[in-house]
């Protein structure tokens, strides 16, 4: 096992990975900038190293000074949690160059899942279905509105480098195409260095679901069971929930198959997690794999009683899975609520600001991974997730039901959160009822805000 591993991330995945390690009596290493000195991953580690400034791109994306960083502390070992350089394959490579084992796969696999039309290309040729689109990347719009023609519309552009919902654009009519096609192209060039779009037929109203899988270096690959992220804002998760309502028993089936298929067809080592949209028709279509531990995990580690950031490290350290697909046994039902510091009635935007007072839920079947202490910054410089609220319960009414309580013992004093949002979804009748797709926000929204406005207004 390793001695000392380093933390190449912030925030609550920093603090998860952090856990992992001292109850693997590994030492842990956390990297910090400038605007984190007081962040909660500094100072619950062993030793930490300032990186750069504030801006991501001199800190957090900044190769040299992390690894730098890593061989002056003496680690074997790097985890690079979610987001930053986790799914970056030259960063997987030089940490390999340089002797330190990288806690996920390898950077050939990285790049051949990364680049998304090739990656569909890969599932095509070995029969995990895939959404009608172009044979690989589209050059120009002149050659998108060829392809859209032939498929139909609605479609969608897609970034080849993407991810987030960056560089990605629905067209549902002819004369939409050109300008959404430029708009995707020089947003997926800002954010990932790279304009190549591909296209797809737009499934409308589709449930999003997402096949968890563990693979080690032995060819033994598992699935846990899926995660249903519809509930979704400006094409972001926004609440996940294990097992999804929405999938019968054979189609679950077929759907794990398909994740481990694909696994496989990849020569993929580590933690990952295969993404599919479900049609109403009940047909499902693979659409990327995230080749990294993702932010919903907690609900798969709850519902199947493994501990994933503990098994990427012991994966990463050349040992087998500890258990076979016959030894998962699933129980119960958990849900997981991203609390965010933005305001939903104004487009979702950032909030950042100062947590003068919190107090987080507790009682059975509650989890809050955050990096939150009363007192700590949020800074305008990063991702708005402040903290990530779990339930378990042996049902998914009793999940829904423990939720809402936990929601509403939250309290966080100069934030300004989505929580109240949140909270109104559980009780939202499509949501209740499970009947929800990826357009319930652009469906429910308003109603949810003026539901939110009339509660504040009875409670003063």
């Amino acid at each position: 096992m390793f001695k000392k591993l380093l933390i190449a991330n912030r925030g609550e995945i920093a603090v998860r990975i952090l856990r992992a390690c001292r109850e693997m009596d590994i030492e842990s290493v956390a990297v910090y900038s400038a605007a984190d000195e007081d962040a909660l991953h500094v100072q619950f580690t062993e030793e930490a190293v300032c990186i750069g400034p504030a801006r991501a791109a001199g800190s957090y994306l900044n190769q040299d000074a992390i690894l730098t960083a890593a061989k002056a502390a003496g680690c074997d070992a790097l985890h690079p949690g979610y987001g930053f350089l986790s799914e970056n394959a030259a960063f997987a490579d030089a940490c390999r160059e340089a002797g330190i084992a990288f806690v996920g796969p390898s950077g050939d696999v990285i790049r051949k899942m990364g680049d998304k039309a090739a990656a569909r290309a890969l599932m095509q040729s070995v029969g995990v279905p895939v959404v009608p689109g172009s044979d690989g990347l589209v050059a120009t719009a002149e050659e998108a509105r060829e392809i859209a023609g032939r498929i139909g519309y609605p479609v969608l552009i897609k970034a080849s480098a993407g991810g987030g919902g960056k560089g990605m654009r629905r067209v549902y009519a002819p004369d939409e195409l050109e300008p959404l096609f430029h708009e995707a192209a020089a947003e997926a060039k800002a954010n990932f260095g790279d304009g190549s779009l591909y296209l797809e037929k737009l499934i409308v109203n589709p449930r999003h679901i997402e096949i968890q899988i563990l693979a080690d270096k032995f060819g033994n690959i598992v699935q846990l069971g899926e995660r249903d992220c519809s509930i979704q804002r400006k094409n972001q998760k926004l609440l996940e929930e294990s097992p999804s309502h929405a999938l019968p028993q054979a189609v679950r089936e077929r759907m794990g198959e398909a994740a481990v298929k694909a696994a496989r067809a990849a020569g993929y080592e580590n933690a990952g997690t295969v993404e599919f949209v479900l049609a109403p028709d009940g047909s499902f279509y693979f659409i990327e794999m995230n080749t990294r531990i993702q932010v919903e995990h907690p609900v798969t580690e709850l519902v199947s009683g493994v501990d994933l950031v503990q098994e990427q490290i012991r994966i990463a350290a050349g040992l087998r899975l500890r258990k076979t697909q016959d030894q998962l046994r699933p129980s119960g039902h958990a849900i997981e609520c991203r609390i965010n510091a933005e305001d939903p009635a104004h487009d979702f935007a950032p909030r950042p600001g100062r947590a003068e007072f919190f107090h987080f839920p507790g009682g059975p079947g509650v989890r809050v991974d955050s990096c939150l202490y009363n007192g700590c910054e949020i800074s305008p410089h990063y991702d708005s997730l402040v903290a990530k609220l779990i339930v378990h319960a042996p049902t998914r009414l009793g999940a829904i039901r423990r939720m809402r309580r936990a929601l509403e013992e939250l309290t966080m004093a100069g934030l300004t959160t989505n929580a109240a949002l949140l909270h109104q979804i559980l009780y939202h009748p499509a949501f209740v009822r499970g009947g929800y797709t990826t357009s319930f926000l652009d469906e429910h929204l308003d109603e949810l805000l003026d539901w939110i406005a009339k509660a504040e207004e009875a409670a003063q």
